[in-house]
């Protein structure tokens, strides 16, 4: 743990559940090391937001992407070099709404990396208007009187888009959490793990996730079964909720390929650049 420490300065609010989310993000990656996984082939990318801020406290390599991009971003280091863990931090606006499209995509892909949702239902960090995970009737700064919208199910979204491994945490639960995400990480496939994060200033949930939330004893078998379990009613499921076995986007377009190590060296780039203009190149007569 003490090796992921940075120097930057936290400024999220006290008793924000991303603190916990940083404490199991830290538990998860001394898992992967004890199960081979060393921190120089974990990638981390992060969107824009009171989730983004995660990229600062965490001594691992990786890019800050922009806002509903990180997980394109995380697409493209897989790709550049798939012996990396990749794992993309992005919040539910960030997420949901101007990255939206990067989710179903990757889902759709089988993208292989790890999605953690930080899942507040608001956006925070610009002081609380309503995001497409806020429940209906939300009041806030961008509703006053409530938002007459119903939001989306993160995971439901998920599933019917193709991801093969589909999780829901809970930040006041990091030792469970910290599981939940070296398994998502390990997984050859789009991963994702919605986190249940209270906003202590704009939309504080622990009272209700305390009572509501519990352990799932196993995934569903089915499709059909998970999409009923990731339904938010009386009780709210925690745990893998789903997973299955397919190809990797990357193993789709490459095989066993891998663009870092097996790319042509530039000397070798150059001369068969050459090569193929003196094959196919012929010079235009000289005018008299």
């Amino acid at each position: 743990m003490k090796g992921l420490i940075t120097y930057a300065e936290n400024t999220w609010c006290p008793g924000c559940g991303n603190f916990g989310i940083l404490n199991a993000v830290q538990k998860a990656v001394k898992l992967l090391e004890e199960r081979g996984v060393t921190k120089d082939k974990i990638l981390i990318t992060a969107g824009i937001g009171c989730h983004g801020k995660i990229f600062d406290y965490l001594a691992l390599s990786g890019l800050y992407s922009l806002h509903g991009r990180s997980m394109a971003t995380a697409q493209g280091m897989k790709l550049g070099n798939p012996e990396l863990k990749v794992i993309a931090f992005a919040g539910d606006g960030d997420a949901f709404g101007e990255g939206i499209s990067h989710v179903i995509f990757s889902g759709k892909r089988n993208a292989d990396y790890t999605l953690v949702i930080h899942d507040n239902g608001v956006y925070a960090l610009t002081t609380g208007q309503f995001s497409p995970l806020s429940p209906k009737g939300f009041k806030s700064p961008s509703s006053p009187k409530g938002t007459p919208e119903p939001p989306f199910n993160p995971l439901k979204l998920a599933l019917i888009s193709g991801a093969t491994f589909v999780a829901r945490g809970f930040s006041a639960r990091p030792d469970h959490l910290a599981n939940l995400i070296a398994e998502a990480v390990m997984h050859p496939g789009f991963a994702i793990v919605d986190v249940l994060q209270p906003c202590v200033t704009f939309n504080n949930t622990y009272q209700l996730y305390n009572q509501r939330v519990k352990i799932l004893e196993k995934p569903a078998e089915s499709l059909e079964e998970a999409l009923k379990l990731v339904e938010i009613g009386e009780r709210i499921y925690i745990g893998v909720i789903y997973r299955r076995t397919s190809q990797p986007y990357h193993e789709a377009i490459y095989g066993n390929y891998n663009p870092r190590k097996d790319s042509p060296s530039k000397d070798e780039r150059v001369r068969r650049a050459l090569s193929l203009l003196e094959e196919n190149f012929t010079p235009s007569p000289l005018r008299s």
